[in-house]
């Protein structure tokens, strides 16, 4: 009889389901959308409880849709969005919306958290990163300063993957990739830091049994099994923070691959045998989904959004075009970037558009085009902007680079790996090979190869991914561009440094 895993990964925007085959073959794919609400300028919160209705619809169409039968489903991975916090009293009620990864009420918590732990040097050699105002501590913090009622009644504190997994098992579990993002676990030892709850006067027991991501946390529940239609006992694995997940579904686990993700934001993720953090804190040491391994990725906020943002305020001809001609208007400007010159002869773009994490990590960094000369025509602009994005995620690579790790080819997934002009600038700016998979469903994918690996179908999970994620196209770097961007990235990177106190001027106004 076939066998088949589920793959779920719970985003900020919806819930995915993969069924994967035991070979590897994606057999089904769902998406459940579901709303964030945003109380305040900044917050960001969700119900859990529409996670979990979207979990149950996923389940049962991917099921539908592929026609298998449920008893041929034989493990389940979970994923989801990172750092947020689910509150919870005794039972499976939470006691509060979640408060998500993108809000930005934390700050005072964030300084707290650094104070306590004895100074931001200190904190990183803790836990190998820096108070961030998207962990999930300052959450708990800011509950406890502003909620002293809800705050009273918390016994659990869950991420949002984990919710999902006690709804399908009734078991309190998490695992190394997620739980890293909290700040409060010890990413070297791979357990949770007992001295800094201790000193943020939180209780050790509120934070659940912690996993490698391949290993069964438990199984779906009688209730669950009515709900969802899968068979009674079905193993759910731990499963895996989106970033470390999505790197299992790239195949980014082992050495000297990376994979560069250009979505809305921008994400260069590393393999690493070790662990190491950047001691100024600009990108993030995690626990990868591997067991014994770690990683190293960084997060610049407004990677495509910057291309998004121009194709929505001054790409009105490229819109039209597009209508007419039925063509994809992203291609349609990349059409256009093509023509410019390399190096747009000295026209940069700054990509602050959100404010930046990686490698500044400052939300008062501003957007700008600097250099503009009356040679400048409209396809230097669009590709200066391509540039100042890539730039943005070369300052990632080089980060990394710094840290000794090793970097001979990059995995590109996101809208920005469509392009082949654009593979080749990032081939160009990274001076490594860039390549794509053959799979696209990324997170999702990744936590059904954990439940492939965690029930036996495979040895390890460098197995499985080696089996099953295969590299489809190759771009290598041209020496001369590689030359060229070097010179430019100089200039790039000093020219945040010279507007850095002029941003903070311009935020005051």
């Amino acid at each position: 009889m076939n066998q088949y895993y589920l793959g779920l990964d719970i985003g900020t925007s919806g819930l995915k389901t993969v069924l994967m085959a035991g070979d590897g073959r994606i057999i089904g794919v769902n998406t459940q959308e579901y709303p964030c609400y945003s109380p305040k300028p900044l917050w960001s919160e969700q119900e859990p409880g529409d996670w979990w209705q979207a979990t149950i619809r996923g389940i049962k169409q991917a099921i539908a849709d592929s026609k298998i039968d449920p008893a041929q489903v034989k493990g389940i991975g979970l994923s989801g969005q990172m750092h947020g916090a689910v509150f919870l009293g005794d039972g499976i009620k939470p006691l509060r919306r979640a408060i998500l990864w993108n809000d930005q009420r934390t700050q005072k918590q964030c300084e707290e958290i650094e104070a306590k732990a004895g100074g931001r040097k200190k904190l990183i050699r803790m836990v190998a990163n820096p108070a961030l105002t998207g962990y999930t501590a300052p959450k708990i913090l800011w509950v406890r300063d502003h909620e002293p009622a809800v705050f009273k009644k918390v016994k659990h504190v869950l991420l949002p993957k984990d919710y999902i997994r006690l709804c399908l098992t009734g078991e309190y579990a998490t695992e190394v990739s997620d739980a890293s993002g909290t700040l409060l676990f010890d990413v070297v030892k791979r357990r949770w830091h007992d001295g800094l709850i201790g000193k943020l006067g939180l209780k050790r027991e509120w934070f659940a049994m912690c996993y490698e991501s391949p290993e069964v946390t438990g199984t779906i529940s009688e209730q669950a099994a009515k709900l969802t239609g899968l068979p009674v006992g079905v193993p759910v694995v731990g499963g895996g923070g989106d970033q470390a997940c999505g790197a299992v579904g790239s195949g980014i686990v082992s050495g000297g691959i990376v994979s560069a993700t250009l979505g809305t934001s921008g994400v260069v993720f590393a393999y690493s045998d070790k662990p190491q953090y950047d001691e100024q804190g600009r990108v993030q040491t995690m626990c990868h989904a591997v067991p014994g391994a770690w990683c190293v990725f960084g997060c610049m906020l407004a990677a495509g959004g910057s291309l998004g943002w121009f194709k929505n305020q001054l790409g009105c001809a490229e819109s039209e075009e597009a209508k007419a001609s039925g063509k994809n208007v992203y291609d349609i400007l990349v059409e256009k970037a093509m023509t410019a010159k390399a190096g747009c002869e000295g026209l940069f773009f700054l990509p602050y558009i959100t404010g930046e994490r990686c490698p500044y990590p400052d939300p008062q960094a501003r957007g700008c085009f600097i250099g503009l000369t009356a040679r400048h025509d409209r396809a230097a602009i669009i590709r200066s902007v391509l540039e100042g994005i890539t730039f943005g995620m070369k300052d990632q690579v080089r980060i990394m680079r710094e840290m000794g790790i090793d970097i001979k080819q990059v995995r590109a997934s996101g809208g920005g790996a469509n392009s082949k002009f654009w593979r080749q600038m990032q081939a160009d700016m990274y001076g490594a090979r860039v390549v794509r998979v053959n799979v696209a469903e990324g997170a999702a994918l990744g936590a059904a190869i954990l439940a492939a690996v965690g029930t036996g179908a495979y040895k390890s999970v460098a197995e499985a991914c080696k089996k099953i994620i295969k590299t489809v196209d190759d771009v290598k770097p041209v020496a001369g561009n590689v030359k060229l961007y070097e010179r430019h990235h100089e200039v790039y990177r000093k020219l945040y440094v010279d507007l850095k106190d002029d941003f903070a001027a311009i935020a005051r106004l």
